[in-house]
């Protein structure tokens, strides 16, 4: 009875809409297999998440063991023995005498903020400047600025430590500087991207109404790039607060050290590790990237999709 009853609702809506039963059909099953897909994607997505999740659970649990089941039961939960509660933060904030812990989530902070900062101003600058400009010489820096995102650091790591060094620019408040040269290769691609969607008559209005460029740019197109701009601001904060090559490359190691480069500092002689106390300031150093790309990710994939209207 079930199986008339729905073929005669098919034929039913087939004789309302003027279609056939095979294409009322037809369209259903699309709608299951769709929906199937979806699923599976779901179930293949989840797995990798997890996949990508588990290092991080892992250094958390660990911070919690003492150094010696660390290496000998890293996927066991810290119970009873194992347990040491926060004992391996403190070793690990104290564990170098003559650098405070503060001194250096303050130079990381100071240079990410900073460098930053720079990354952001000065790039869209550029990037407006060259989207706007139809000459050879833009074209020619529009490139340039593409090609050294695939240019790897290793390559130029040495003469940059000893070009900053001779320049005096060897301390977290001039780093800053030499991360815009780095970053700005990104951010110049991912801006020009999002100005060119920008409708030009924008500009010249505002021109008409007296406006010059500077007044132009402040006042009329840097608001509009606002989410491409909090985009930007959050990759470049996650790459520099968590870099170690280039603040050890390029600091005066003696007076100044960021978070990547304390930890490294818990190595001892003959290839000694304090373990628990490594996992342990990873885990301080981690938890606030963390928590800060959870709550913008939202405008992360704002900023990556605004980004790519044109390009």
């Amino acid at each position: 009875m079930s199986n008339e009853n729905n073929k005669e609702q098919m034929k039913d809506t087939a004789e309302k809409t003027g279609t056939s039963a095979g294409h009322v059909q037809e369209v259903n099953k699309k709608g299951i297999t769709d929906r199937k897909l979806k699923m599976a994607w779901t179930v293949v997505m989840s797995i990798i998440s997890v996949v990508y999740v588990l290092p991080v659970l892992l250094v958390f649990m660990n911070s919690f063991k003492s150094n010696l089941y660390v290496g000998q039961e890293t996927f066991k939960i810290p119970t009873g023995k194992m347990w040491v509660g926060l004992q391996n933060f403190v070793t690990g904030m104290n564990s170098d005498k003559t650098f405070p812990f503060i001194k250096t989530i303050w130079y990381s902070l100071v240079i990410t903020l900073l460098g930053t900062l720079l990354i952001l101003i000065f790039t869209s600058m550029a990037a407006w400047y060259i989207s706007r400009v139809d000459s050879i010489i833009c074209k020619i820096v529009y490139y340039l600025f593409a090609f050294s995102m695939i240019v790897p650091f290793q390559m130029v790591m040495y003469p940059l430590g000893n070009i900053a060094r001779e320049l005096g620019m060897n301390t977290p408040y001039t780093l800053p500087f030499v991360y815009l040269g780095f970053g700005a290769g990104l951010a110049c691609f991912m801006f020009a991207g999002f100005i060119r969607s920008i409708p030009l008559e924008i500009e010249e209005a505002a021109a008409m109404d007296g406006c010059g460029p500077i007044r132009t740019f402040f006042q009329v197109v840097l608001p509009m790039l606002k989410p491409t701009m909090i985009s930007v601001g959050i990759l470049e904060i996650m790459w520099i607060w968590n870099d170690y090559l280039l603040p050890y490359q390029t600091l005066d190691r003696n007076q100044y050290k960021t978070i990547p480069m304390f930890i490294q500092g818990l190595k001892g002689s003959y290839g000694k590790v304090d373990l628990g106390a490594t996992m342990a300031l990873v885990t301080l150093s981690i938890i606030p990237v963390i928590v800060f790309y959870l709550v913008c990710q939202k405008h992360i994939i704002k900023g990556v999709a605004a980004g790519a209207v044109k390009g």
